[in-house]
């Protein structure tokens, strides 16, 4: 069971001087839970080596146990510390695809060609693909074989507008991914902000939020199992 994670290059929040990246535990969590249920896992991103940290991400406040887990973990700190670059990945050595969210990829995955191809190619061989919170925005861009976009008419979730709102980015960031899926045709529905709340239609999984990445990943293993 090879399980591929993509992670953000992106480390600037818009024109605030402020930094961005990958949410931890969106990472940290589907981690464990792949490796927990013995996949081989290969961490990517645009640039390759190490993904940037979303600062806020490392706060006390959003630790959780997977987050303590992975800084206790040296192995899953190299790893990390080594994203293979996505322009050298091939769908065909994997199973599965996972997309962990903060706010960086609203600036590059969305639009970065490789990352576009790589889940058109993953999406048509019927390979389940997983993205959680800001993650689903990767979507923007991808098509369905018929050429429509990937998201018309499926069930999809992401992060909210209330959401961004809570935490005063609406004006920062690129496009609001509640805004884009619906835009996008997609069958939009969400839970209370910051619970989890997983959608699965057909072999696309997508997450809310970062308390939505465990259930996600969960969910990805048990279409692997099918």
């Amino acid at each position: 069971m090879n399980i591929l994670m993509v992670l953000t290059s992106h480390d600037q929040l818009g024109d605030t001087g402020k930094k961005t990246g990958f949410w931890l535990e969106e990472f940290a969590a589907p981690y464990y839970v792949f490796q927990d249920a013995g996949a081989t896992l290969t961490l990517a991103s645009p640039k390759g080596g190490q993904p940037p940290l979303d600062p806020k991400s490392d706060d006390p406040s959003a630790q959780t146990e997977a987050t303590e887990r992975f800084k206790q973990d040296a192995a899953a700190q190299q790893a990390l510390a080594n994203t293979v670059k996505l322009s050298a990945v091939s769908v065909a050595d994997y199973d599965a695809i996972f997309y962990p969210g903060g706010h960086g990829p609203l600036w590059d995955l969305t639009e970065d060609a490789t990352s576009i191809a790589l889940l058109e190619a993953a999406y048509a061989a019927g390979k389940p693909l997983a993205a959680v919170c800001h993650a689903p925005g990767v979507l923007r861009h991808v098509k369905a074989a018929d050429g429509s976009l990937l998201v018309k008419g499926k069930a999809v979730a992401g992060f909210t507008n209330t959401e961004e709102d809570a935490v005063q980015l609406t004006g920062i960031v690129p496009f609001l991914v509640e805004d884009m899926l619906k835009e996008n045709g997609g069958n939009y529905s969400k839970g209370p902000d910051w619970q989890p709340y997983v959608v699965t239609d057909g072999h696309l999984i997508t997450g809310q939020n970062p308390a939505s990445s465990e259930p996600a990943a969960q969910e990805l293993l048990k279409l692997l199992k099918k």
